[in-house]
Protein backbone atom coordinates (compact mmCIF):
# COMPACT_ATOMS: atom_id res chain seq x y z
CA UNK A 1 0.00 0.00 0.00
CA UNK A 2 1.52 3.37 -0.98
CA UNK A 3 1.60 6.49 1.17
CA UNK A 4 -1.34 8.87 0.94
CA UNK A 5 -1.08 11.81 -1.43
CA UNK A 6 -2.73 15.18 -0.98
CA UNK A 7 -6.25 15.80 -2.20
CA UNK A 8 -5.10 19.38 -2.83
CA UNK A 9 -3.06 18.21 -5.82
CA UNK A 10 -6.30 18.75 -7.73
CA UNK A 11 -6.30 22.50 -6.98
CA UNK A 12 -6.36 24.45 -10.21
CA UNK A 13 -3.38 26.75 -10.83
CA UNK A 14 -2.09 27.14 -7.26
CA UNK A 15 0.34 29.96 -6.55
CA UNK A 16 3.85 28.52 -6.71
CA UNK A 17 7.27 29.68 -5.60
CA UNK A 18 9.65 27.34 -7.32
CA UNK A 19 7.55 24.19 -7.17
CA UNK A 20 6.21 24.82 -3.66
CA UNK A 21 2.52 25.80 -3.41
CA UNK A 22 1.21 28.66 -1.32
CA UNK A 23 -2.16 27.09 -0.57
CA UNK A 24 -4.90 28.87 1.41
CA UNK A 25 -4.80 28.37 5.18
CA UNK A 26 -7.37 28.60 7.95
CA UNK A 27 -5.40 30.83 10.29
CA UNK A 28 -5.22 34.17 12.03
CA UNK A 29 -1.41 34.16 11.85
CA UNK A 30 -0.25 37.01 9.66
CA UNK A 31 1.43 36.19 6.39
CA UNK A 32 0.99 35.88 2.64
CA UNK A 33 -1.47 32.96 2.67
CA UNK A 34 -5.01 33.49 1.45
CA UNK A 35 -7.17 33.02 4.55
CA UNK A 36 -10.00 30.50 4.59
CA UNK A 37 -13.12 31.12 6.68
CA UNK A 38 -13.00 29.93 10.28
CA UNK A 39 -15.67 27.65 11.74
CA UNK A 40 -16.53 28.99 15.18
CA UNK A 41 -18.44 25.81 16.02
CA UNK A 42 -15.22 23.77 16.10
CA UNK A 43 -12.82 23.53 19.01
CA UNK A 44 -9.09 24.08 18.33
CA UNK A 45 -8.60 20.30 18.34
CA UNK A 46 -11.26 19.66 15.71
CA UNK A 47 -10.97 19.78 11.93
CA UNK A 48 -13.71 20.56 9.42
CA UNK A 49 -14.89 17.86 7.06
CA UNK A 50 -12.81 17.58 3.86
CA UNK A 51 -15.66 18.96 1.76
CA UNK A 52 -15.93 22.08 3.95
CA UNK A 53 -14.70 25.40 2.62
CA UNK A 54 -12.71 25.74 5.84
CA UNK A 55 -10.75 22.49 5.37
CA UNK A 56 -7.12 23.18 4.51
CA UNK A 57 -3.85 21.38 3.79
CA UNK A 58 -2.86 21.58 7.47
CA UNK A 59 -5.93 19.58 8.45
CA UNK A 60 -4.79 17.02 5.92
CA UNK A 61 -1.24 17.01 7.31
CA UNK A 62 -2.52 16.15 10.78
CA UNK A 63 -4.96 13.53 9.51
CA UNK A 64 -2.33 11.76 7.38
CA UNK A 65 0.64 12.21 9.68
CA UNK A 66 0.42 8.92 11.54
CA UNK A 67 -0.25 6.84 8.44
CA UNK A 68 2.41 8.42 6.24
CA UNK A 69 5.23 8.41 8.79
CA UNK A 70 5.57 4.65 8.26
CA UNK A 71 6.76 5.21 4.69
CA UNK A 72 10.33 5.84 3.58
CA UNK A 73 9.30 6.34 -0.04
CA UNK A 74 6.79 8.83 -1.34
CA UNK A 75 5.79 9.55 -4.93
CA UNK A 76 5.07 13.24 -5.48
CA UNK A 77 1.98 13.52 -7.68
CA UNK A 78 1.46 17.28 -7.53
CA UNK A 79 2.59 20.53 -5.88
CA UNK A 80 0.48 20.03 -2.74
CA UNK A 81 2.43 16.88 -1.93
CA UNK A 82 5.48 19.03 -1.23
CA UNK A 83 3.57 21.01 1.38
CA UNK A 84 2.23 17.73 2.77
CA UNK A 85 5.80 16.42 3.09
CA UNK A 86 7.01 19.61 4.75
CA UNK A 87 4.06 19.65 7.15
CA UNK A 88 4.53 16.04 8.23
CA UNK A 89 8.23 16.61 8.88
CA UNK A 90 7.38 19.74 10.87
CA UNK A 91 4.87 17.86 13.01
CA UNK A 92 7.59 15.29 13.76
CA UNK A 93 9.91 18.12 14.77
CA UNK A 94 7.30 19.53 17.15
CA UNK A 95 6.48 16.16 18.69
CA UNK A 96 10.16 15.68 19.41
CA UNK A 97 9.97 18.64 21.79
CA UNK A 98 7.16 17.16 23.89
CA UNK A 99 8.10 14.78 26.70
CA UNK A 100 5.70 12.31 28.36
CA UNK A 101 6.82 13.47 31.80
CA UNK A 102 6.07 17.15 31.33
CA UNK A 103 4.02 18.34 34.31
CA UNK A 104 0.54 19.45 33.41
CA UNK A 105 -0.98 22.64 34.81
CA UNK A 106 -4.45 23.02 33.39
CA UNK A 107 -5.67 26.46 34.38
CA UNK A 108 -8.53 28.33 32.79
CA UNK A 109 -6.80 31.44 31.53
CA UNK A 110 -8.07 34.70 30.28
CA UNK A 111 -6.14 34.13 27.11
CA UNK A 112 -8.10 35.15 24.09
CA UNK A 113 -7.31 32.37 21.64
CA UNK A 114 -7.51 33.78 18.14
CA UNK A 115 -10.01 31.31 16.79
CA UNK A 116 -13.34 32.04 15.16
CA UNK A 117 -14.63 35.48 14.34
CA UNK A 118 -14.20 36.93 17.83
CA UNK A 119 -11.98 34.32 19.49
CA UNK A 120 -12.79 32.23 22.52
CA UNK A 121 -11.41 31.29 25.90
CA UNK A 122 -9.74 27.90 26.06
CA UNK A 123 -8.08 25.68 28.62
CA UNK A 124 -4.36 26.38 28.75
CA UNK A 125 -2.30 23.46 27.51
CA UNK A 126 0.57 21.96 29.43
CA UNK A 127 2.75 25.05 29.72
CA UNK A 128 6.05 23.25 29.41
CA UNK A 129 5.05 21.48 26.21
CA UNK A 130 3.48 24.66 24.90
CA UNK A 131 6.66 26.62 25.58
CA UNK A 132 8.91 24.09 23.86
CA UNK A 133 6.75 23.81 20.75
CA UNK A 134 6.00 27.52 20.47
CA UNK A 135 9.68 28.38 20.81
CA UNK A 136 10.56 26.45 17.69
CA UNK A 137 7.39 27.57 15.89
CA UNK A 138 8.28 31.24 16.42
CA UNK A 139 11.95 30.78 15.52
CA UNK A 140 12.57 32.45 12.16
CA UNK A 141 16.02 30.91 11.78
CA UNK A 142 14.97 28.02 9.55
CA UNK A 143 16.04 26.99 6.07
CA UNK A 144 13.88 27.13 2.96
CA UNK A 145 14.19 25.40 -0.43
CA UNK A 146 17.46 26.38 -2.05
CA UNK A 147 19.30 27.01 1.22
CA UNK A 148 22.34 24.74 1.75
CA UNK A 149 20.86 23.29 4.94
CA UNK A 150 17.42 22.47 3.54
CA UNK A 151 17.06 18.66 3.59
CA UNK A 152 14.69 18.35 0.61
CA UNK A 153 16.51 20.30 -2.09
CA UNK A 154 16.54 17.31 -4.40
CA UNK A 155 12.76 17.58 -4.79
CA UNK A 156 12.11 21.27 -4.02
CA UNK A 157 13.11 24.10 -6.35
CA UNK A 158 14.71 27.24 -5.01
CA UNK A 159 12.83 30.58 -5.23
CA UNK A 160 13.65 32.61 -8.31
CA UNK A 161 14.42 35.87 -6.51
CA UNK A 162 15.12 37.36 -3.10
CA UNK A 163 11.54 38.65 -2.93
CA UNK A 164 10.15 35.19 -3.66
CA UNK A 165 12.45 33.73 -1.00
CA UNK A 166 11.14 36.21 1.58
CA UNK A 167 7.52 35.46 0.66
CA UNK A 168 8.12 31.72 0.90
CA UNK A 169 9.77 32.11 4.30
CA UNK A 170 6.81 34.15 5.56
CA UNK A 171 4.39 31.53 4.27
CA UNK A 172 6.34 28.69 5.90
CA UNK A 173 6.36 30.65 9.16
CA UNK A 174 2.55 30.74 8.96
CA UNK A 175 2.46 27.00 8.31
CA UNK A 176 4.80 26.25 11.21
CA UNK A 177 2.96 28.41 13.73
CA UNK A 178 -0.52 27.23 12.75
CA UNK A 179 0.45 23.55 12.69
CA UNK A 180 2.16 23.83 16.08
CA UNK A 181 -0.95 25.40 17.56
CA UNK A 182 -3.28 22.73 16.17
CA UNK A 183 -0.93 19.92 17.21
CA UNK A 184 -0.82 21.14 20.81
CA UNK A 185 -4.62 21.22 20.86
CA UNK A 186 -4.77 17.63 19.60
CA UNK A 187 -2.22 16.07 21.93
CA UNK A 188 -4.14 17.43 24.93
CA UNK A 189 -7.57 16.94 23.36
CA UNK A 190 -8.86 14.33 25.83
CA UNK A 191 -8.38 16.58 28.88
CA UNK A 192 -5.65 14.38 30.29
CA UNK A 193 -2.90 15.86 32.45
CA UNK A 194 -0.32 14.25 30.17
CA UNK A 195 0.24 14.47 26.41
CA UNK A 196 -1.36 11.77 24.29
CA UNK A 197 0.74 8.60 24.27
CA UNK A 198 -0.81 7.81 20.91
CA UNK A 199 0.70 10.92 19.36
CA UNK A 200 4.02 10.62 21.19
CA UNK A 201 4.46 7.02 20.01
CA UNK A 202 5.35 8.47 16.60
CA UNK A 203 8.16 10.75 17.79
CA UNK A 204 10.97 8.46 16.65
CA UNK A 205 9.56 7.76 13.19
CA UNK A 206 10.98 9.71 10.28
CA UNK A 207 8.84 10.12 7.20
CA UNK A 208 11.03 9.39 4.16
CA UNK A 209 13.96 9.06 6.55
CA UNK A 210 14.14 12.87 6.69
CA UNK A 211 13.97 15.59 9.31
CA UNK A 212 13.87 19.37 9.11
Amino acid sequence: MPAYNSIFNDEASPTLIGNFPLLPLRTRTRGPAYTLPLDASLSPAQSPEPDSESYDILDEVLSLFRANTFFRNFEIQGPADRLLIYGILWVSECLGKVRPGFSSRYVITRLLFIWGEVGRYIDSMDREAQKEVQNIALDTNFSIPGDPGFPLNQMFQAPGSRQEAETLKQYLAQVRQELASRLLAKIYEDGSDRPSKWWLSFTKRKFMGKSL
